[in-house]
């Protein structure tokens, strides 16, 4: 019976490991070809995946708000 029990801590216990993700590295690849010259993009551009994602989980959360509201 322990042994069932030590393998169902050891099953339910589980690691989460969180990478960048591809906003993330989409971000850090235009930093860097801007750094380096290789492209020739204002910085509003440059961080353009940071400010989108977030636009788009605001207008979503928003949208989410509201039907919440008008239904609930």
């Amino acid at each position: 019976m322990e042994k069932i029990l030590n393998y169902y801590k050891m099953s339910s216990s589980s690691s989460s490991s969180s990478g960048i993700g591809f906003v993330g590295a989409l971000t850090i690849l235009f930093i860097a070809l801007k750094l380096l010259n290789k492209i020739d993009w204002s910085w509003w551009w440059v961080l353009s995946p940071l400010w989108i994602s977030t636009g788009l989980s605001i207008i979503i959360l928003l949208i989410v708000g509201i039907i919440f509201w008008l239904f609930v």
